[in-house]
């Protein structure tokens, strides 16, 4: 929890040096988000070809478990097909660029932004660190209620990191490999996703 409010409270302390001129114009230069991005992407390249505990994992579990972030992903993707014909202010193609992130603010909000602008790029972030939040607070019901497959779906990319602990705590450590394979596929799909919902 710690961790999502520290991002909340820096996302809300750029928002005010922004509005209030706080911080030097060159910092508003939209290639320093270019180069943001690329750095993202490359940290993220070396954490995933990194985890050799990871690809050990996957590698001694069937194909099966593939299905859990194929779920995942048209789950998420059909729920926002059928609230944005709700939601007039937004379109079909947004909407599904919002929710392609999984959970994964940083990049997501990223990419978003820098394919179609600001606003959207903040509906992103916000929306998905909603994800991860509700996911750690509401956890414990998620598994009571739906099943212990429905946290590590409600924390998309998240379920491999931050959300990790509090599903390993409620459904078993069993789960745990679930929720890391389903994370890394959603985190290496997220970037894709979005730059051919947007393209």
């Amino acid at each position: 929890m710690r961790v999502s409010f520290c991002i909340v409270f820096f996302f809300s302390a750029g928002i005010l040096c922004g509005f209030y001129s706080l911080v030097p114009s060159a910092m508003n230069n939209s290639a320093l988000s270019l180069y943001a991005l690329n750095l993202l992407l490359f940290l993220v390249g070396i954490g995933i070809g990194g985890n050799n505990t990871a690809w050990e994992m996957i590698k001694r579990n069937n194909a099966k478990i593939l299905l859990v972030p194929v779920s995942i992903i048209f789950g998420t993707l059909l729920g926002s097909a059928l609230l944005s014909f709700w939601l007039k202010e937004i379109t079909l193609r947004d909407s599904l660029a919002v929710v392609s992130g999984f959970g994964y603010y940083s990049l997501s909000s990223i990419i978003i932004t820098r394919l179609e602008g600001e606003a959207l790029g903040v509906l992103a972030l916000l929306s998905n660190i909603f994800r991860e939040i509700s996911t750690l607070l509401l956890t414990p019901l998620l598994v009571k209620y739906f099943g212990r497959l429905a946290p590590i779906a409600s924390g998309g990319a998240t379920s491999m990191d931050t959300t990790l602990p509090v599903i390993i705590r409620f459904t078993g450590k069993e789960y745990g490999i679930i929720s890391i394979f389903s994370g890394i596929v959603l985190t290496l799909v997220a970037p894709f996703l979005i730059t051919f919902i947007l393209a």
